[in-house]
């Protein structure tokens, strides 16, 4: 006697019952429309996450356009990594540093301003599929960008172009516009507890 057969028969219900579920859902939700992302918090994986959807996006055959803020005083490692790709996607990591080593608020600005400008011209491009705004909430918080400038710029995307946002402290304003907001929180990091600084192919 198959005393696992009623077992059996319950489970395969109560999956055709899921199953049935997530088809309506399905059905019912709208394809091919343009993203806001939002990738923010204490915690690091912020722009690793995002890199992870430029990844998607590029085996899609789509084209991606990334422009760092802040970030730009070193060549970094992700850049190099991507190079393979040509013409697909279009990196540029427009800042000089972070704002310790700048030590010039002006002058921060100013390139994250002509950042900005670069980041417009993919965001209105509907050649591009995927477009990453890496750090951009850290020169919102520095004041270096306006939310209303960011907000109007995401606004001037094709309907289809997708724009992922990173950096800690994302303004409420972007929290609410966004369509998928991802929150990095911190348990645990080894510069903290045990004073190990930043390694090649972990933070860079």
């Amino acid at each position: 006697m198959n005393n696992s057969a009623p077992q059996d028969e319950a489970y395969a219900a109560k999956m055709q019952r899921r199953k049935s579920i997530q088809d309506r859902r399905i059905a019912e939700t709208v394809t091919d429309r343009g993203l806001v992302i939002v990738h923010t918090g204490a915690g690091k994986g912020k722009t690793t996450a995002a890199l992870g959807m430029v990844l998607r996006s590029l085996g899609h055959g789509f084209r991606v356009a990334i422009v760092q803020f802040i970030k730009g005083a070193w060549e970094p490692a992700e850049k190099k990594a991507f190079e393979p790709w040509g013409e697909q996607l279009q990196f540029h990591a427009t800042g000089e540093g972070f704002t310790w080593e700048t030590q010039d608020k002006a002058r921060d600005k100013l390139v994250a301003q002509a950042g900005w400008e670069v980041a417009l011209g993919y965001l209105a491009d509907p050649a591009y599929h995927l477009v990453l705004l890496d750090e951009v909430n850290i020169a919102l918080k520095k004041e270096y960008l306006s939310i209303e400038q960011v907000l109007a710029g995401i606004a001037r995307r094709p309907p289809t172009t997708h724009v992922i946002l990173t950096g800690r402290n994302a303004p409420a304003e972007l929290v609410e516009r966004a369509d998928l907001v991802t929150e990095m929180t911190l348990i645990k990091h080894p510069l903290k507890t045990q004073a190990i600084r930043a390694q090649a192919g972990i933070e860079f």
